[in-house]
C-alpha cells in the first residue's frame, strides 16, 4: 500500500539526503515508492495538482497487486454423450471438422469377426468421445480434449451380408446411374463408414488413428475424406453453413426434433427391426469448378441458385427462410425463379421427398486438380430410394448448377441405432 504523508513519515519534512528537506533521518531500507522518489526531478520543480494526482495514482497502481485476468472459457472439454438409443452425429449440431473413413473388410472376416470389430470400435469410441484414452492409446494426452467429438457408424451392404444376407434393406445399394455423375472408385463404396466429427482437427486426427488401429486386423481403409466448416464460435449456433461457392447451403433442412425430422430421417416400424431408431446415409463427393464459377457475375450466380448470395433469401423473398414463390414473375412475364434454378429443381410437391443435409467443405492443399475443392454432401433419410433418388433425378435432368459441379464419389450406408452401456454398435443385427 502507498505510504501516506503525516507526522510519522520521515519524508514529510525531508532528510539530510534530500536537497529540499530540513532535516530528519532517511530510511534507505524502507521498501516501496516514496513521495521523495516519486517527485524527484520534474515533479519537484512545481508540477500542478493534476500531475500530482496522476503520479500518486500511478504509484498506487504500481504497489497494488494486480488481479489475475479472467480466463476465457474453453470449449475443448465439451462432450456429446455416446450411449443412447440413437447415434450421435446426426441431430448433433455440426462440428467444425470431419473425417469420413470407409473400410473394406477382409474376405475372411465372418459374422463373428464383424462382431469383434464392432465391439472394439464401440468400446474405444465410448472412451474417446468423453475425453478418455482408447484401450491401447499410445498418445493418451491427445484424448483429453474431446471438443464435442462424435463417431457415427454406417454399415454398407457388404458388412450386413457377412452377418445376415436377409437383413439388407432394399435401399442399401449403390444409387442408380445419373448422367452427370463422374464417379471414381477411390471415392465410392465401402463396407463400413466411420464419420468422425469434432471442433478440433487434432481431436479428429487422433480419434481416426486410434479407431484405425482397431480396424487393421479386420480390413483396410478404402478412402478417407476431410471436411470443414466455420470454426466453432465464429458464428451464432444455428447459422446455415456456406459452401465454397459462397452459397448458403442447407436452408430447407427439416429441424432436428421436429415431427418432420422424426418422419423423414429416423427409421420406424416400417424398417428392418435391427435398423429401427437408425437412419440411412447417402454420401456424395461433389467437385466444384471454382475458377469457372468466378467468371460468372453475381446476378448470374443468384439466378442459377434461385437465392441471393448475400443472405440466402429466395429471389422472391427478403429473408433466408422465406418460402420461395415459384409463381412470381418479372414485369416482362418471366419467372423470378427460373425453371433451371437449383432451389426449384430440388423442391417437390411430395412432402416425403426431403432429407436432412449435414455437409462439409473440402479443399486439397495443392489446389491444381479437378478434385481440388468441393462439398462432402451427407444426406440422412429413412429410405434413400424413396427420398433422395427422385430429387437427384430432377437435378440431373435440369439444374444450371451442373455447369459448375459434378459428383465424383458416392456411397450409401445404413446407420444403426445407438446402444447402451455394455452393448455395441449394430448389436441388433446379431439378434437371434
Amino acid at each position: 500500500m502507498v505510504r501516506r504523508d503525516g507526522p510519522d513519515d520521515p519524508d514529510a519534512s525531508g532528510g539530510p539526503d534530500d536537497p529540499g528537506g530540513t532535516g530528519g533521518p532517511a530510511d534507505p531500507a524502507r521498501p516501496g515508492l516514496t513521495r521523495r522518489r516519486l517527485f524527484r526531478g520534474g515533479a519537484a520543480a512545481g508540477l500542478g495538482a493534476g500531475a500530482f494526482m496522476g503520479a500518486a495514482a500511478l504509484g498506487e497502481r504500481l504497489l497494488t497487486p494486480s488481479r489475475p485476468a479472467e480466463k476465457e472459457p474453453l470449449h475443448g472439454g465439451r462432450t456429446v454423450p455416446y450411449h443412447g438409443s440413437r447415434q450421435a452425429g446426426v441431430e448433433t449440431p455440426p462440428q467444425a471438422h470431419a473425417r469420413f473413413v470407409a473400410v473394406d473388410l477382409k474376405k475372411d472376416v465372418d459374422a463373428e469377426g464383424v462382431r469383434r470389430l464392432l465391439r472394439l470400435l464401440s468400446d474405444d469410441t465410448a472412451k474417446l468421445t468423453q475425453g478418455d484414452p482408447a484401450l491401447a492409446d499410445s498418445e493418451p494426452e491427445l484424448a483429453g480434449v474431446p471438443a464435442r467429438l462424435t463417431v457415427t457408424f454406417g454399415f454398407g451392404a457388404g458388412l450386413v451380408e457377412r452377418v445376415d444376407p436377409g437383413a439388407v434393406p432394399a435401399w442399401l445399394a449403390p444409387l442408380p446411374e445419373f448422367s452427370r455423375d463422374r464417379l471414381a472408385p477411390e471415392w465410392s463404396g465401402g463396407d463400413l463408414l466411420l464419420q468422425i466429427c469434432a471442433d478440433d482437427p487434432l481431436t479428429v486426427a487422433h480419434a481416426a488413428r486410434m479407431l484405425g488401429k482397431d480396424v487393421r486386423a479386420f480390413g483396410a481403409v478404402r478412402w478417407a475424406q476431410e471436411g470443414f466448416r466455420r470454426s466453432y464460435g465464429s458464428q451464432p449456433e444455428g447459422t446455415t453453413m456456406r459452401n465454397l461457392m459462397g452459397q448458403v447451403d442447407g436452408t430447407n433442412n427439416p429441424a432436428p426434433g421436429s415431427e418432420d425430422f422424426e418422419r423423414l430421417v429416423w427409421i420406424g416400424d416400417e424398417g428392418p427391426e435391427w435398423l429401427r431408431g437408425g437412419t440411412g446415409l447417402v454420401l456424395r463427393r461433389i467437385a466444384m469448378d471454382l475458377d469457372a464459377w468466378d467468371r460468372l457475375d453475381r446476378p448470374g450466380r443468384e439466378e442459377a441458385v434461385g437465392r441471393r448470395l448475400s443472405d440466402g433469401a429466395p429471389l422472391t423473398g427478403t429473408r433466408e427462410h422465406d418460402e420461395p414463390d415459384f409463381t412470381a414473375a418479372t414485369p416482362l412475364g418471366f419467372p423470378k425463379i427460373a425453371e433451371f434454378a437449383h432451389i426449384r429443381r430440388a423442391r417437390s410437391d411430395d412432402p416425403d421427398e426431403r432429407f436432412f443435409r449435414r455437409g462439409y467443405n473440402y479443399e486439397a492443399a495443392s489446389g491444381d486438380g479437378a478434385d481440388s475443392a468441393g462439398l462432402i454432401f451427407a444426406a440422412y433419410q429413412a429410405d434413400a430410394v424413396r427420398q433422395f433418388v427422385p430429387i437427384q433425378r430432377r437435378l440431373d435432368d435440369l439444374d444450371l448448377l451442373n455447369e459448375w459441379v459434378v459428383a465424383i464419389g458416392s456411397a450409401v450406408f445404413a446407420v444403426p441405432p445407438g446402444h447402451g452401456e455394455g452393448g455395441f454398435i449394430g448389436e441388433g443385427l446379431f439378434a437371434p
